[in-house]
């Protein structure tokens, strides 16, 4: 038996999915990716450094933030180029202001759907139109930190490789700080809301991996570690993790000692989930989840609960941020030297790799980007190879709806993937 869906709807770029079953058993199980390689990577050789960040963010129009931030960062590491506390903080807040907006996005309007047994986000929103103004205002809300410190939502400006070409105004700060507020009542109660909704009872073993920070919980920076006992600095990651490029594919998978592994806000619940902001802290105990979680379906759950973290988390660091100098971001000289330099930074579906080569004049020779949906694709099919098995026995159009909402809830990057 063959099970094959043309293309899954509301996620971000363009996929199908092919199986076959005999017997009971899953011969095969495959994302079919159905937009072409992009070669971004190409792209940025032989360009000058500057462009390397405003070419990248353009890789993906909902998470632009984390691509800027994340080759930012590996080519002041490639240049020795130091920047202010100030600066980390300030690109911190943009990047959980990145989480807020996407999840917002994912949780609600992409994924909610499929658990209320509903066709489409018409009906949701009819059905439940006080959530969805309370998804469209958080949404809102991480999108409006970005633009007061990027000075736009897609594809900032004001970022660059040493701090920033300005300052955010204290006063478009300490308006967030007020909105804040609002934005952590709205969070805690779409939190209520989706405890409501009934989620599959699916459970597949897999590692998990993320960054880890002592004290935080790791976003902007960190080491490398796995929930099967891996603690490494971010340089090692291409020396422990595979890049796969197999025939007649254009993404290219990962693997951490020849197996699929899982990164994400699953992951970094299961990995430093004893970190996180009080408020976000009790909606995760509240759950009475059993850690390690090994539902997949989880991962949206988990959103919420990082939902409810960032937005905790932004307010606290802008407070730090206003009793500070914020001049103090503003990039200083610095000199153009060659060295390679590597990063990391948490995207919200999981940890974004940048390794680049740069020479003496500043020139980019090289590059590698890898991406996190890249990184759980294997996983992904390996959990639905698994799933399909479970709902064997429906209907055709029922098991294709289930392996959709399946698909959807590991909420995939296609656009990423195939930089």
């Amino acid at each position: 038996m063959d099970i094959k869906i043309n293309h899954i709807a509301k996620m971000e770029g363009h996929a199908g999915f092919m199986a076959s079953v005999l017997d009971g058993d899953v011969k095969s199980a495959k994302l079919e990716v159905q937009e072409g390689i992009r070669l971004i990577e190409g792209v940025l050789i032989g360009r000058y450094y500057t462009d390397m960040p405003i070419i990248a963010q353009r890789i993906c129009g909902i998470c632009p933030v984390v691509h800027n931030l994340t080759s930012i960062k590996a080519l002041e590491n490639a240049m020795g180029v130091k920047v202010t506390p100030e600066t980390e903080k300030l690109r911190a807040v943009m990047e959980l202001a990145q989480i807020i907006h996407s999840h917002a996005l994912h949780l609600f309007f992409l994924s909610l759907a499929d658990f209320l047994d509903m066709d489409n986000d018409i009906q949701l929103i009819s059905t439940y139109p006080e959530e969805t103004k309370i998804a469209v205002r958080l949404r809102e809300f991480g999108m409006d930190i970005v633009r007061v410190i990027g000075g736009r939502v897609i594809h900032p400006l004001t970022n660059e490789v040493g701090g920033f070409k300005k300052a955010p105004e204290a006063e478009a700060l300490r308006k967030i700080v007020v909105d804040s507020e609002r934005a952590l009542q709205d969070a805690v109660a779409l939190g209520e809301f989706f405890k409501k909704i009934k989620i599959p009872n699916f459970r597949r073993e897999t590692e998990y991996v993320c960054l880890t920070k002592k004290g935080q919980y790791a976003v902007y920076d960190g080491d490398i570690v796995s929930s099967y006992g891996l603690h490494i600095p971010v340089e090692k990651f291409e020396q422990d993790f595979q890049e796969l490029q197999k025939q007649d594919e254009v993404i290219k998978k990962v693997e951490h000692n020849g197996i699929s592994y899982m990164v994400g806000a699953i992951a970094r619940i299961n990995i430093n989930r004893s970190k996180l902001n009080p408020q976000a802290s009790r909606y995760l105990e509240s759950l009475n989840f059993t850690f390690p979680d090994y539902n997949p379906f989880h991962n949206i759950l988990c959103q919420m609960v990082e939902l409810i973290h960032c937005v905790e988390e932004s307010t606290r660091l802008i407070k730090e941020l206003l009793n500070s100098d914020l001049e103090k971001v503003i990039t200083r000289p610095y000199e153009i030297a060659g060295g390679v330099g590597v990063a990391a930074v948490e995207a919200p579906r999981g940890t974004l790799y940048y390794h680049v080569d740069v020479d003496d004049k500043g020139y980019v020779k090289n590059v590698n980007i890898i991406t996190p949906t890249a990184q759980f694709l294997a996983n992904l099919e390996d959990d639905v190879a698994e799933y399909i098995k479970e709902i064997i026995n429906l209907k055709d159009q029922d098991k294709q709806k289930k392996l959709r909402g399946f698909i959807r809830a590991y909420d995939p990057c296609i656009s990423c993937a195939v930089h």
